[in-house]
């Protein structure tokens, strides 16, 4: 790969930003990261899953600070609900109440699907590849980044 192919890589990154620049204002107080933890608690339970923070970190490959951190303001908002286990009461689930539904049917419902159409130019495999390449630069990028760290 060329110096070149590189900077146009980046460059590329940069219109991805300015895309996700793009969506719609979120509500007052609404962090991005909200409508992803809704979606991933949501499809853990489509799952069958009882959702714990920890699965939550798990599947979302972050740590589990941050995520606790994030799960508490949303529940201070009220988009997600705690749950003491009857087994275990150590143990809490997470659950989205009707606000986060609200809020994620908003965003991933209304909005996401309405881009469908739009989209039809692009195949699956060209999306997939897309996803791909931008997860292997981002995987060298973080080795890379570690690499200078030291």
């Amino acid at each position: 790969m060329t110096n070149e192919k590189i900077k146009q890589m980046l460059d590329a990154c940069y219109q991805a930003k300015r895309i996700r620049e793009m969506l719609p204002p979120l509500p007052e107080g609404v962090m991005p990261s909200y409508i992803r933890y809704l979606d991933f608690i949501q499809m853990l339970e489509k799952k069958g899953m009882q959702v714990r923070t920890s699965d939550l970190s798990e599947a979302m490959e972050l740590p589990r600070p941050g995520v606790t951190r994030t799960v508490k303001e949303m529940e201070a908002k009220g988009y997600l609900e705690k749950t003491a286990s009857r087994e275990d009461g150590r143990v809490t689930y997470l659950s989205v109440t009707d606000a986060g539904k609200k809020l994620s049917a908003k965003y991933n419902e209304n909005y996401f699907n309405g881009l469908v159409p739009y989209l039809e130019g692009i195949s699956e495999e060209e999306a997939d590849n897309m996803i791909r390449t931008i997860e292997k630069f981002y995987q060298v990028m973080c080795e890379r980044r570690e690499h200078y760290d030291k």
